[in-house]
């Protein structure tokens, strides 16, 4: 569906904020009116990453931002990022990261976010969902694989009016340097993203997801523009 003042089609984006999120933003901003959906889960860095979705959001020129809070996963614990007693490993060997599940994995946190985000769609008249998830050079999620997001836009046919409705994922396939070069290339909102598990003022540089982002621009040849305590 267009919305009354574009010919443009509407497009809801699951917008964490971070890295990847950003250029997703970028992307799908291109060719779409955006509807982005935020979610506060109980994750250590909470507060960081909404600033940064609603900074996103607003650079892009999203539509709206609907921010949503989950309290299901702080209240069953099981994730370094939700759970306090559970303490956010620093990085190995960048090479061993992604061999295992990581104890930063939130339990089938995606199919929540994904839900509410096809809901809305469905409101909406949209017939996309944009989610950065990646599987290349990641932590190794279970829910960031394709065969996950094959298997759920196959529960959407199934389960909404019209069935219309799919998850994309630009990004999955790509490494995560070929990501920095192309929200280079798109203007994507770098400096306004957070992809740190704990830090809050200052990205901590010791998490994976922080290894991870740093070895992208490093090997991309660009400068990361967020502050670190350790670069």
């Amino acid at each position: 569906m267009a919305t009354p003042e574009s010919n443009r089609l509407r497009a809801v984006l699951c917008l964490s904020g971070g890295m990847d999120s950003s250029v997703c933003a970028a992307l799908a901003a291109r060719d779409y009116d955006v509807y982005a959906v935020h979610f506060s889960y109980g994750q250590r860095t909470e507060d960081r990453e909404l600033h940064s979705a609603q900074e996103v959001a607003r650079i892009v020129g999203a539509k709206e931002l609907l921010h949503l809070k989950i309290d299901l996963f702080r209240r069953i614990g099981g994730s370094a990022l939700t759970d306090a007693s559970i303490a956010v490993p620093v990085a190995g060997d960048e090479a061993s990261i992604g061999d295992e599940v990581p104890v930063t994995y939130v339990p089938f946190r995606n199919a929540h976010f994904l839900s509410a985000a096809v809901s809305w769609a469905e409101v909406l008249g949209a017939e996309t969902v944009f989610i950065g998830a990646v599987e290349q050079d990641s932590s190794g999620y279970p829910d960031c694989r394709p065969a996950y997001y094959d298997a759920f836009n196959q529960l959407i046919r199934t389960g909404t009016k019209e069935g219309k409705i799919q998850v994309v994922t630009p990004l999955i396939r790509m490494r995560k340097s070929e990501i920095v070069r192309l929200g280079v290339e798109l203007g994507a909102p770098f400096h306004v993203s957070w992809s740190c598990y704990s830090g809050q003022t200052e990205a901590c540089g010791v998490c994976e997801s922080c290894v991870l982002r740093l070895r992208a621009f490093r090997e991309a040849g660009a400068v990361d523009p967020i502050p670190y305590a350790v670069a």
